[in-house]
C-alpha cells in the first residue's frame, strides 16, 4: 500500500513526497519524550497540494500529522501516518496592514518573520514565545501558544481573526466569525463545513450545563476542544470556528492561511532583576511584582544560571550578576515613556525591599544591559535539556501546569514535596506571572521502574493542579503526554462532548488521531525505550567516550529546533539556505541515530543517503557553542567521512586537499609561476572538470617569500616578556605571510621573544575531508614536535582559528591517551589576549594617531573562533587601536568553509551563504568602511562575494603602531 500511496500522492502534489527511511525517521520526532514512524512525508507548496494530501491520506485510510517547526514538547507532531512539512514552502507573508493591524500569514511563518516585518510599522504578534526564532504561526494556532507577555497580550487564541483551512474530507473552507444569519446559510450546504455549521450548535447547546461547570477556571489554558468559545452564540455573539479550532493540535482541521491581529510594539522595555536566596523567596516575591502592573514577571532558578555558565555563548552574564542567587525575578515594564518606567523599576524594587523579598535589584534599562541575561531567559529549556546526561533527561510531562499566582508559592512548594518523595531533580523556571512554572524532572525512560515513578508522579501532579483551581496544560498543549488524563479533567459528558466534536470534524479519524481524545497512555511510544535498539560496537577514529561513544553524541539532540533558526547567530548556515529539515544540525543528527542503530552501524555511515544528509554541512562549528544540547556535527561528519571512505576509497579531491600543506609550500617555493595556472581560464575549466574545483572561484595567490623563509633571516632580541610560539599554521604561511609577520613584529614590540613553530600540520586539512588516519599522524607529529621543542609552559598562539583551536578540540579526541596532547591544549591562547594584556599593561603603546584614526572597521569572526571562545578578544584588541570606530556585523558563516567553497557541487550554497547576511552586511557599509576577519577562507569569500578586501585584525593593529615593517 505504501508505494502505490506514494505514487497517487506524487502524481496530485506539486511539493516533495519522501517514503525513504531517513526522512521518515527524521519526521518520527519531535521535542518531547515521544518518537513514531510515520508512513512518509509531503512538503505541500500551498493549500491545493495540502487539500490533495488530506483527501489522498483518506482515500487510504493513513492519518495525517501537521507539523511546523517539530518543537512541540508533547508530542502533538509525531504520529504513524502521513506528516505534512508546512514550514518549508508555505512560509510567506501574504499580506500586512499597518492601519488596521492585521496580517495574513501561511502557516510555516515563523514568528521572528512576521515581528521583522510588522516592525517596520511599529507593531508585532502578541504572543512572544521564548522560540520565536523558529516557531511558526501554524504551530503556534495549533497548540494556542502563549509566552512571557501572555499577561499583556494574552495566548493566540486571542490573536486569531480567521482561518482557510482543509477539512478532514480535502475539502476547504474559511472559518471566521459569523452571525447567526450567516451560520443558518452555511448549513444549508450539503457539504463536510455545512453538516459542521449544523451540528455543532446542536451539540453545544446540548451540553451548556456540562461546558460551564467542565471547563478549567483559570484563563491560561491549552487543553481539550475551546467549546467554552462557543458557549453563549447566538444573535449577540458570533459563532467563531476559527477561534475554536485553535489549540485543537491539527485534530479538527489544517490551516492554510491564517490571519491574525497585530499589536503596538512597546517602545521601551525595562527589567527590575530580583536576586533571591531561595526559589521560594523568588516564587513568593510575585504577587508584589503584579501589583505595580508589571509586563511580565519571569524566573529562572540555580540550575538554569549555573547551566548558562558552561556555555560560551552566555559569558557575559556572569558579569552582571549580584553574588551567587539561587533565584532570579525577571520583571518587566513596557511603553512609551522612558520616566514612568524607571519609575515603575523603583516601584518593584521598593516594594520588594520593604517586604524583604530578596538581596538585591537589578534596574537594567538599555538593550545592552539587558541581553545577556535575557539571551539565558530564552535559552533556558535548552540549557536544561543539556544537563541531561546519555537517557537520563530532563522531559516535558508536569512542566506546563498554571494555577492562579496568589497561589503559586503554596502550589510550587507541594509540586517540589511530590519531586521529593520520588527522588526527582528539576530545574524551575518560567511565568510567574501567569502561575506557570516549566518543571522537568530528569527521568530515563530506559529504566522500567523510572517509567512507573514518570506516571505516578503525572497522576499526583495533575491532581494537585486540580485542588488548586489550575489547569494541566497552559501552553503547551495535550498531546501524547496529557490527553489521557482529559477525561478526568473535564468529567465525562463534558469528555464525551468533546469526542462527538471530533467526530463531527473528523469521522473517519484522519486528522492526527490520538491527541486530545481517544489517547493511548502517556507511557506508550517513548523515544528512548521503544524507538532505539542497543548501539552495536563501532571503532572510531575520534574518541566520544566523553558522552558515550557515536551515537550516544548524535542522540544528545533533544529536537529543540533552534538550529532551524534563519536569523542570528552561526548555526545552521545550510539549513538557513535550503530550509530543509535534513539540512539542520537537529536533521542531521537524527540521521546519524538512525545509521548508528543499524545492525551493521559502519555499512550504515557509508550509505549515499546519510552521505548526502551530511553533504551541506559546512563543519563550521556553531553547532557545539550554539546548540544547547552541544551537538557537534563537525566532528561526527568527519568520523562519519572517515568510515565512508573506508568503505568506498577516498576521493582524489579528498586527498588533495588533505595535502594542503605540501601544496602550498611547493606553490610558495615555485612562486610565481604556481599562480599562473589559477589565471587562465582553460586550465581552471579543466581543473573543474577533472577533480571539481570549481572554475569561478578565485584560488589563493602564493608569496615566494613565506612566513618561514622570512623569519630565517631575522635577528632578534630575547624578550622581556617571556618566550611565545607562533604556530605556521598551513594557509596564511604561504599564501598570507604579512599576517605573520605584522603578529610576530607586534608580539616583539610587546616584549616577546618570538619562536616559529613551523615543524607540520595540525591536521585540520585532513580532519575536514575525514581522513583522520592522516590527521592523526599529522596531529601527533605537531604535537610531539610542539612538546618536544618549545620552552615548557609558554603560550602557542596564531592567527588562523581553524589552526589554533584544532589544537584545543579535534587533537584531544583523535589522541585521548597522549599526554603531550594535553599539555600542549592547555598552552594555547589567543594572540589577540596577549596583545591586549600588553598593551593595558603599557609594553605595547599605540600611538594616538595613525592613517586609521576616524576610520570605522567592521569584523566577521571566523566560525571556529565563535565556536571555541567567543570574539571578544579580537574585539577587544580592534578597540584598543585609537580613535578606529569598531563594530562587529551579526553575519553568520561566511559560507567558504575551507575546501567547502572551492568544490564544485557546492559553490552555489557556499555562495548563498554567504548572500544570506554576510554580503547585505558590507554591501550596507560605505566604500571607505575597512573590512576585517580572522579567518583565511572569510577573506576570500569576502572578496570573491563582496568585492571588498578583508584585513586581518592584526595587520590593522600593526599599521596603527606604525614604524619600521
Amino acid at each position: 500500500m505504501t508505494s502505490l500511496l506514494e505514487e497517487t500522492l506524487r502524481a496530485r502534489i506539486t511539493g516533495e513526497v519522501a517514503f525513504d527511511d531517513y526522512t521518515r525517521h527524521l519526521f518520527s520526532r519531535d521535542a518531547s519524550m515521544y518518537s513514531i514512524m510515520p508512513r512518509g512525508v509531503v512538503f505541500p507548496v500551498d493549500q491545493e497540494d495540502v487539500a490533495a494530501a488530506v483527501a489522498t491520506a483518506a482515500e487510504f485510510g493513513v492519518p495525517v500529522v501537521p507539523r511546523g517547526a517539530g518543537t512541540s514538547l508533547a508530542g502533538q507532531t509525531v504520529g504513524p501516518g502521513l506528516v505534512l512539512d508546512l514550514s518549508r514552502h508555505m512560509n510567506r507573508i501574504v499580506a500586512l496592514d499597518p492601519v488596521a493591524r492585521i496580517a495574513v500569514v501561511e502557516p510555516g511563518v515563523v514568528q521572528d518573520q512576521l515581528n521583522q516585518a510588522a516592525a517596520a510599522h511599529g507593531l508585532m504578534f502578541g504572543p512572544d514565545t521564548s522560540t520565536s526564532n523558529r516557531a511558526t504561526i501554524g504551530g503556534m494556532v495549533g497548540n494556542n501558544s502563549a509566552g512571557s507577555g501572555s499577561l499583556t497580550f494574552g495566548m493566540t487564541i486571542d490573536h486569531v481573526r480567521a482561518l482557510d483551512v482543509v477539512l478532514a474530507d480535502g475539502s476547504t473552507a474559511r472559518l471566521e466569525p459569523v452571525s447567526e444569519t450567516e451560520r443558518l446559510r452555511r448549513a444549508e450546504a450539503d457539504t463536510h463545513e455545512g453538516r459542521i455549521y449544523r451540528e455543532l450548535p446542536e451539540l453545544v447547546t446540548a451540553h451548556e450545563d456540562a461546558i460551564a461547570k467542565g471547563m478549567p477556571l483559570f484563563w491560561r489554558r491549552a487543553c481539550g476542544y475551546r467549546l467554552d468559545r462557543l458557549s453563549g452564540f447566538g444573535e449577540d455573539k458570533p459563532f467563531d470556528l476559527a477561534k475554536f479550532v485553535v489549540g485543537a493540535e491539527g485534530t479538527l482541521v489544517l490551516a492554510t492561511r491564517i490571519e491574525v491581529d497585530l499589536v503596538p510594539k512597546p517602545k521601551k522595555t525595562v527589567y527590575a532583576v530580583g536576586h533571591f536566596e531561595t526559589t521560594h523567596g523568588a516564587i513568593s516575591a510575585t504577587l508584589d511584582a503584579l501589583s505595580c502592573g508589571p509586563h511580565q514577571v519571569e524566573m529562572m532558578d540555580k540550575t538554569i544560571l549555573d547551566l548558562s555558565r558552561r556555555k560560551i555563548e552566555y559569558a557575559d552574564l556572569g558579569n552582571h550578576l549580584v553574588g551567587d542567587p539561587e533565584a532570579l525575578l525577571f520583571v518587566s515594564f513596557s511603553g512609551d515613556d522612558e520616566t514612568v518606567l524607571a519609575a515603575k523599576l523603583d516601584e518593584v524594587a521598593a516594594l520588594w525591599e520593604r517586604n524583604g523579598h530578596g538581596y538585591h535589584t537589578l534596574k537594567l534599562v538599555t538593550a545592552a544591559e539587558q541581553a545577556a541575561l535575557l539571551k539565558v531567559r530564552k535559552s533556558s529549556l535548552g540549557l536544561l535539556m543539556a544537563a541531561g546526561e546519555g537517557t537520563k533527561r530532563p522531559l516535558a510531562f508536569i512542566e506546563d501546569t498554571a494555577v492562579d499566582p496568589e497561589h503559586l508559592a503554596e502550589y510550587t512548594a507541594r509540586f517540589k514535596e511530590i519531586l521529593d518523595e520520588h527522588r526527582l531533580e528539576a530545574g524551575f523556571y518560567g511565568h510567574c506571572s501567569v502561575g506557570c512554572l516549566h518543571i522537568r524532572p530528569f527521568v530515563d525512560l530506559t529504566d522500567p521502574a523510572q517509567v512507573d515513578t514518570m506516571r505516578a508522579v503525572a497522576e499526583k501532579i495533575k491532581d494537585l493542579v486540580a485542588e488548586f483551581g489550575g489547569v494541566n496544560s497552559s501552553e503547551h498543549g495535550d498531546g501524547l503526554a496529557r490527553s489521557e488524563f482529559n477525561r478526568e479533567i473535564f468529567g465525562d459528558e463534558l469528555y464525551e462532548a468533546m469526542r462527538q466534536v471530533k467526530k463531527l470534524f473528523d469521522p473517519a479519524g484522519t486528522m492526527n488521531p490520538g491527541k486530545i481524545v481517544d489517547a493511548p497512555s502517556m507511557t506508550e511510544n517513548l523515544r528512548d525505550r521503544d524507538a532505539l535498539p542497543p548501539a552495536p560496537p563501532l571503532r572510531t577514529m575520534l574518541s566520544f567516550e566523553v558522552v558515550g561513544g557515536m551515537r550516544d553524541a548524535a542522540d544528545r539532540c533533544m529536537n529543540i529546533g533552534l538550529c532551524r533558526k534563519t536569523t542570528g547567530g552561526v548555526m545552521c548556515p545550510s539549513y538557513q539556505v535550503t530550509l530543509q529539515q535534513e539540512h539542520s544540525t537537529r536533521g542531521r543528527a537524527n540521521a546519524l541515530v538512525k545509521a548508528l542503530s543499524e545492525p551493521d552501524p559502519k555499512a550504515a555511515l557509508g550509505g549515499d543517503r546519510l552521505h548526502e544528509i551530511l553533504d551541506l554541512c559546512l563543519m563550521c562549528k556553531a553547532c557545539k557553542s550554539e546548540c544547547p544540547m552541544s551537538v557537534d556535527m563537525a566532528s561526527l561528519k568527519a568520523e562519519t567521512l572517515h568510515q565512508h571512505h573506508e568503505e568506498h576509497g577516498t576521493p582524489l579531491r579528498s586527498r588533495i586537499f588533505g595535502s594542503i600543506r605540501f601544496l602550498n609550500r611547493l606553490g610558495s617555493a615555485t612562486a610565481p609561476l604556481s599562480n599562473v595556472p589559477g589565471r587562465i581560464g582553460p586550465l581552471r575549466r579543466l581543473m573543474e572538470r577533472t577533480v571539481g574545483i570549481k572554475a569561478e572561484r578565485p584560488l589563493p595567490k602564493f608569496a615566494r617569500e613565506n612566513l618561514v623563509r622570512w623569519s630565517r633571516h631575522r635577528v632578534t632580541a630575547p624578550g622581556t616578556a617571556g618566550t611565545v610560539n607562533w604556530l605556521a599554521d598551513s594557509f596564511t604561511t604561504f599564501t598570507e605571510p604579512q599576517i605573520g609577520k605584522a603578529a610576530i613584529e607586534l608580539l616583539e614590540s610587546a616584549g616577546w621573544a618570538v619562536e616559529l613553530a613551523s615543524g607540520g600540520c595540525c591536521g585540520r586539512s585532513s580532519l575536514s575531508k575525514g581522513l583522520l588516519d592522516d590527521a592523526k599522524k599529522k596531529a601527533t607529529g605537531l604535537v610531539t614536535s610542539l612538546a618536544r621543542d618549545t620552552e615548557p609552559g609558554s603560550p602557542i598562539v596564531g592567527c588562523e582559528p581553524s589552526c589554533v583551536f584544532t589544537l584545543r578540540d579535534e587533537t584531544l579526541a583523535l589522541l585521548p591517551d597522549l599526554p603531550e596532547a594535553r599539555q600542549v591544549e592547555a598552552r594555547v591562547r589567543q594572540v589577540e589576549e596577549l596583545l591586549v594584556e600588553a598593551i593595558d599593561d603599557g609594553r605595547l603603546n599605540l600611538p594616538e594617531r595613525s592613517w586609521l584614526s576616524g576610520r570605522r572597521v567592521v569584523f566577521h569572526g571566523h566560525c571556529h573562533q565563535k565556536a571555541e571562545v567567543g570574539t571578544a578578544a579580537t574585539m577587544a584588541l580592534l578597540r584598543r587601536i585609537p580613535g578606529l570606530e569598531v563594530a562587529e556585523i551579526d553575519s553568520g558563516c561566511c559560507g567558504m568553509a575551507g575546501s567547502f567553497g572551492f568544490e564544485a557541487e557546492h559553490y552555489e550554497t557556499s555562495m548563498a551563504v554567504g548572500r544570506d547576511r554576510l554580503f547585505p552586511a558590507l554591501e550596507r557599509e560605505p566604500a571607505g568602511t575597512l573590512v576585517a576577519a580572522t579567518g583565511v577562507s572569510c577573506r576570500q569569500q569576502i572578496f570573491h562575494g563582496a568585492g571588498r578586501t578583508a584585513w586581518h585584525p592584526l595587520e590593522l593593529v600593526r599599521e596603527a603602531l606604525g614604524g619600521p615593517a
